[in-house]
């Protein structure tokens, strides 16, 4: 097949970092094209030189699309020969409605004013494309993260795309949405548009993608026709054989560190929505116990809600650590008692990324580095090298911008962050979230040293195979309420989904 689009000998330097180094990548005509590697592997980097996010000058080597050597020096460039790149965090403006996000910056105008009956007729023209019945003027806020996406690539065919780029596009849907996304890129292949996938979902890209190119430090290492093994493409992301996605671990299960009874939350703005509903759950010293529910079904909202009632209104239950009634009606007090929330959402909520990483290393217990509430910056340097050298943050340094970190690293910060309050229960929700599965082994590795250290873990996971991988425990969570628990020897993907679909308590067959 004739080649769409080649970089050759692309390198790219940030100050300390090479990002790339001599990358080469050749995308076929009419093809989906996976390109794979660990986080920080160089992958987001290859994309934004590609679509001028950084301009032609600001990296070595060569761009050749459609037969000619291009020199974008910005995204508009890259997008008026077609080049579209959807990023992993969506560009929309939730206050603006479907259409005005659609054509914005690129508004259907006559006389200088906007034709809004042609710019309507137009919106539903693309939504029907890509499977939408919303009315073009929803505001794109008051739509689920899923059809959000689609709304970007609506935008993308708005303006004639040709290369169509994604950036991890399923890393923050559910099953559901996941499965809508990847059909809608098979049926623009089949309408002739080239799109190239960011993923590490290694089952997605074997669905979808005809070639895949593997990055490993900033350098391209493979590029292979499918279909191809899992295993193979792992090896060559991380440069070794992964016997096994989880590490071993021989749990050392001791007493009840943690116990919710009777846990009760409504929403925090319509009052009369129950979303927990008597909940109850322990978990002990050394132990992992893990949450398995579908999207929506309260998880989230559960965690935040114990620890310092960060989620909802009219709270009720009791909390205890090791037998002990706590308070953990604020942050602080939560913290006091023990508990720390490891956020899904971590450059959300649980980064300042703009700051370094001895900033957010000791955000959480700045008591801890201060004296007579001065801040000792010696003190604070040595936990953050401390914290930097244990859990393995690949970076040049603490000063280093947490923003200039891969997604694994950044993780491991927020580990860091909460490690340094000493908790005894560490609630953890999606701690492995569009990190690869190289960057997922060392997380993981972390989880179980901190069970061995005879604290508790509660886990949170969209990924049924990570629960079973790693936990003595699994509740089952559905619409608010658990409806079942299992033990690891009991535990399958079969049993979770049974208690989920039919609220069967003991996962019948």
């Amino acid at each position: 097949m004739t080649a769409i689009m080649e970089m050759r000998s692309i390198t790219k330097t940030f100050p300390g970092v090479k990002a790339l180094s001599n990358v080469n990548l050749s995308v076929a005509q009419g093809e989906i094209h996976a390109i794979c590697g660990e986080n920080g592997a160089g992958k987001s980097t290859l994309m934004k030189v590609l679509s001028g996010v950084y301009p032609h000058g600001s990296y070595d080597g060569d761009i050749h699309y459609e037969g000619d050597t291009v020199a974008f020096k910005g995204i508009a460039d890259s997008e008026h020969r077609g080049i579209i790149i959807i990023h992993q965090e969506l560009a929309l403006v939730p206050l603006l409605s479907i259409a005005e996000n659609i054509f914005l910056g690129n508004e259907i105008t006559h006389g200088g004013v906007i034709d809004w009956p042609e710019t309507y007729t137009r919106t539903r023209e693309l939504l029907k494309k890509v499977g939408l019945s919303e009315a073009p003027t929803t505001p794109v806020g008051k739509l689920g993260v899923g059809k959000q996406q689609l709304v970007e690539i609506a935008k993308a065919l708005s303006k004639k795309v040709k290369l169509l780029i994604l950036d991890e596009p399923t890393a923050s849907l559910q099953e559901n949405d996941s499965q809508k996304l990847l059909d809608l890129m098979l049926e623009l292949k089949s309408q002739g548009i080239t799109s190239i996938i960011i993923s590490h979902k290694l089952n997605e890209i074997r669905r979808v993608a005809d070639t895949v190119t593997v990055l490993r430090d900033g350098a391209t290492v493979s590029t292979m026709s499918t279909p191809i093994s899992e295993e193979r493409i792992i090896r060559d992301m991380v440069g070794r054989d992964m016997e096994s996605r989880y590490p071993d671990r021989v749990p050392k299960i001791g007493k009840v560190l943690m116990e919710v009874e009777g846990w009760n939350v409504w929403h925090p703005e319509q009052a009369e929505r129950q979303m927990i509903k008597n909940v109850s759950f322990n978990v002990r010293a050394g132990e992992v116990v893990g949450i398995a529910g579908l999207m929506g079904s309260g998880r989230t909202e559960l965690a935040m809600s114990v620890f310092g009632k960060s989620y909802g209104q009219n709270i009720s239950g009791q909390v205890k650590i090791e037998g002990q009634l706590v308070d953990t009606a604020t942050v602080n007090r939560a913290i006091d008692a023990g508990l720390a929330y490891v956020t899904e959402d971590r450059k959300g909520l649980g980064l300042i990324l703009e700051d370094p990483i001895i900033r957010n290393t000791t955000l959480s217990a700045l008591q801890k580095v201060s004296t007579r509430s001065v801040l000792d910056r010696g003190a604070e340097r040595q936990v953050a090298e401390e914290y930097r050298r244990a859990l393995r943050i690949r970076t040049p340094g603490v000063f280093q911008q947490v923003m200039n970190l891969s997604g694994g690293n950044q993780q491991k910060v927020v580990l860091s962050k909460w490690l340094f309050t000493d908790p005894k229960v560490l609630i953890l929700d999606e701690p492995t979230r569009g990190i690869d599965v190289g960057a997922k082994f060392e997380i993981y590795n972390i989880i179980n040293e901190l069970a061995a250290q005879g604290r508790g873990i509660v886990m949170i996971s969209s990924e049924m195979p990570e629960l079973l991988g790693m936990c003595d425990r699994i509740y089952v969570m559905n619409e608010g309420a658990f409806v079942g628990e299992l033990t690891r020897e009991d535990a399958s993907q079969e049993r979770i989904m049974s208690m989920i679909v039919r609220g069967d308590k003991h996962g019948g067959h």
